[in-house]
């Protein structure tokens, strides 16, 4: 009995004091707390490190856009609704980083130079609609039919307005900003901003058209697009024109839809 006694006593003395267990529990609590915002600043760094690296803001734009216009094609009922995030969503980021885009636009073009960029954009509304018939297409989307949902006229032209807004404002600045500026200058250079806007290169210029055209399902029509484009920005080294050229082009497209009701062109 003594030794078994002996035995619980010497037990009882092992066990910690109420304190010690609070310290420990502190201790770890502290631990947990610090790796924690260790974790949380060099997320917020290396995030920071990536988001100020020059190519982000003419990459990142394009990527939400496409990644949305993916999404639906496997939600093909919500396509309208994805749509109109889209354009607002990378209308937004377009604007955050409006002052990263400043040496695009940096060269002044005289008026005529704009009224080239105008016919431009018209050679290739006719270029996009004259051979629907004749040339191949990959498998696209939907043909978009506002008039589909039965909505109240109001809410058809609204989104409809959304379309237009989009293809004839949104999506010529995100593209040009990705293909013309960013694309066409890094595959010259990764450090894209050394390379003069508008600098020529074979493969550059190559890589930029069939890539253009691989991106729309008309291969054709967009590598089409894609070399009128390129060669615009390429002789007036400024992003302007081709952007004005890019908006003519899908502006006439959509107003072409909605009188022709042509709506696998949407």
């Amino acid at each position: 009995m003594p030794k078994k006694h002996n035995s619980l006593h010497l037990k009882i003395n092992h066990d910690p004091e109420p304190s010690q267990v609070i310290c420990v529990s502190e201790n770890f609590t502290r631990g947990i707390e610090i790796s924690n915002n260790n974790f949380r600043v060099t997320v917020y760094h290396r995030l920071q490190s990536i988001v100020g690296r020059q190519w982000v803001p003419y990459v990142f734009p394009f990527i939400v856009f496409m990644a949305l216009t993916e999404a639906a094609r496997y939600f093909p009922d919500e396509a309208h609704l994805l749509y109109v995030i889209k354009t607002i969503l990378v209308g937004v980021i377009l604007w955050f980083w409006r002052n990263a885009y400043t040496s695009d636009f940096a060269v002044k073009m005289a008026p005529a130079e704009y009224l080239i960029a105008i016919a431009v954009g018209l050679l290739v509304l006719a270029a996009w609609i004259l051979p629907e018939k004749l040339f191949p297409q990959l498998a696209g989307d939907a043909a978009f039919n506002p008039y589909s949902f039965n909505w109240h006229p109001v809410v058809v032209w609204a989104l409809i307005a959304v379309r237009l807004i989009g293809a004839a404002v949104v999506v010529p600045i995100m593209e040009e900003l990705f293909w013309r500026s960013f694309l066409l200058r890094y595959i010259i250079n990764p450090d894209f901003k050394k390379v003069a806007l508008g600098t020529f290169s074979w493969f550059s210029f190559t890589a930029v058209v069939i890539l253009f055209g691989v991106e729309h399902h008309r291969v054709i029509q967009g590598m089409i697009a894609g070399v009128i484009y390129t060669a615009l920005v390429i002789r007036q080294k400024s992003l302007s024109g081709c952007i004005v050229a890019h908006g003519v082009t899908n502006l006439g497209l959509g107003i072409y839809v909605i009188v022709t009701q042509s709506w696998e062109f949407w």
